[in-house]
């Protein structure tokens, strides 16, 4: 009840990062990590690896420490919210990945019932007049924080891939590739700080 179940999409992301990282050992945030999987997955698939997760939720972040330990996997977790929060802006990241919430309550309708029932509503849904919010306020935030060349990478909704695309780069982002996951849905995206 306190973190969404990991779905093949955010594998899918984290497969891509994975395939694209060329340094051997990466500064790595993961914003919005809720059960922690992508900081997990990364972190065991770039084994020098310096990753840091965070989560508006204590409850997630418990859950996310419980299986690092399970998984012997040295993961830095800290308790944010990334809307109001400020981020250390001494410490530079080469890679920064979010999976924030952004599915729309009007889509509500169109979830299945076990996720409705048994998923964190806080994990998933935005408020439709503002359904960017956590992507303005992340490439807001990158801006600061990641290194020149550094990668930011979003799994996204797919009804918002253009207008996602578009605040990256009003945000001066370059190569901005837009990738559909193995059901042909738009998303995931990928850009790179200049």
């Amino acid at each position: 009840k306190d973190v969404l179940i990991p779905r093949q999409e955010t594998e899918e992301l984290v497969q891509w990062i994975v395939k694209e990282n060329t340094l051997p050992s990466p500064k790595i945030l993961d914003v919005c990590t809720g059960s922690g999987c992508i900081a997990l997955a990364l972190k065991n698939e770039i084994k020098n690896a310096e990753v840091t997760a965070l989560d508006i939720s204590k409850e997630a972040l418990e859950i996310a420490n419980k299986n690092a330990s399970e998984n012997h996997l040295s993961i830095q977790f800290f308790q944010k919210n990334i809307l109001v929060d400020a981020l250390d802006e001494n410490i530079e990241y080469d890679i920064l990945v979010s999976n924030p919430p952004y599915v729309k309550n009007s889509e509500k309708n169109l979830m299945h019932i076990n996720v409705l029932n048994h998923e964190p509503h806080i994990a998933l849904f935005v408020e439709d007049e503002n359904p960017l919010i956590f992507y303005e306020r992340i490439i807001f935030l990158a801006n600061n924080i990641l290194k020149s060349l550094g990668c930011l990478y979003f799994e996204i909704n797919e009804n918002h891939a253009d207008e996602i695309k578009i605040l990256l780069l009003k945000n001066g982002y370059k190569e901005i590739v837009i990738k559909k996951d193995l059901n042909g849905k738009l998303r995931m995206i990928r850009a790179i700080k200049p």
